[in-house]
């Protein structure tokens, strides 16, 4: 694995960390926490798959 493979793997789990934190704070009905994080799992996620695209 390179060194880019490895950091989008990493982006992906912290993205798929960050969803789960988003279903978390959306079930307590905490609706800022939830926003923010879910702006954090979108960009966590666009940029591992931006850095897997070729180019």
């Amino acid at each position: 694995m390179s060194g880019s493979e490895v950091l989008a793997l990493g982006l992906l789990l912290v993205g798929g960390f960050l969803v789960g934190g988003v279903v978390s704070f959306a079930r307590a009905r905490r609706w800022v926490p939830m926003v923010i994080v879910a702006v954090l799992a979108v960009l966590a996620i666009a940029a591992a798959v931006l850095r897997l695209l070729p180019g």
